[in-house]
């Protein structure tokens, strides 16, 4: 008895130690590495009859057309209610190469019933630098619906009028950051204390050696690394850990 007594108080005294361990990947993040966000302006087709009538829909399948060689008579409006304006947005992960592929959001921007069914037609996605990032293109997975009787009545689950396409943009250009830039990194903390400022710096310190690291306000951390990116890697690996 006495002695499951004291491996219960050696817990006991060892599990503080424990739950208060951070990683200062959990912290902190690495000053210039981040998300970019990409928006875009396309057009969804092979809807049931659930797309939308607006103006700039109508001019918007009408300059495709044309620069697929279909040209329509002046005056001739492509009224189509298989087609919705949407817009297309997503988040571009640093780091990301050409090639690869990213999740994007599909919204209606008219008044389209629903966006089930259809499929995006090839789209660019652009930076706030104006820069084309990605290539959107594919079906869309819609998790809402809608069901409308013939006496007015309408019954909507969850919104039909947005939806996802996994994997649905392919990187045409890399994001530059500053990860190879200089000869420290910053580490801006996600929430600002001057005292986590001051033990994450100490922190490093001690494993690193005096001097490798310095807080320069209560929310970034200045550390000095190696310049050659094959040595940049690993040392940014042991100092998140």
């Amino acid at each position: 008895m006495t002695k499951t007594i004291l491996i219960i108080l050696c817990a006991l005294l060892v599990l503080p130690s424990m739950a208060f361990a951070e990683r200062v990947k959990d912290l902190a993040s690495i000053a210039g590495v981040r998300a970019n966000q990409l928006v875009g302006f396309g057009l969804v087709v092979g809807l049931n009859g659930t797309g939308d009538k607006t103006s700039f829909t109508g001019q918007s399948l009408r300059t495709m057309l044309r620069e697929l060689g279909v040209t329509l008579p002046p005056g001739v409006e492509p009224g189509s209610k298989n087609v919705a304006a949407v817009s297309i947005h997503t988040d571009l992960p640093p780091f990301m190469k050409p090639g690869q592929t990213i999740d994007v959001s599909i919204s209606s921007l008219g008044d389209a019933k629903s966006l089930r069914g259809g499929s995006l037609l090839m789209t660019p996605l652009k930076g706030a630098d104006g820069k084309i990032y990605a290539i959107a293109q594919g079906n869309l997975v819609v998790g809402g619906f809608g069901a409308e009787a013939g006496d007015g009545s309408r019954v909507t689950v969850n919104i039909p009028s947005a939806g996802r396409i996994p994997n649905g943009a392919t990187v045409e250009r890399t994001v530059r950051n500053a990860f190879n830039v200089g000869d420290h990194i910053i580490l801006n903390l996600h929430q600002p204390d001057f005292t986590t400022a001051s033990r994450l710096a100490d922190s490093i310190n001690h494993t690193l050696g005096k001097g490798s690291a310095r807080s320069i306000d209560a929310s970034s951390i200045k550390v000095n690394a190696p310049r050659d990116p094959s040595q940049r890697v690993p040392f940014l690996s042991l100092v998140e850990n």
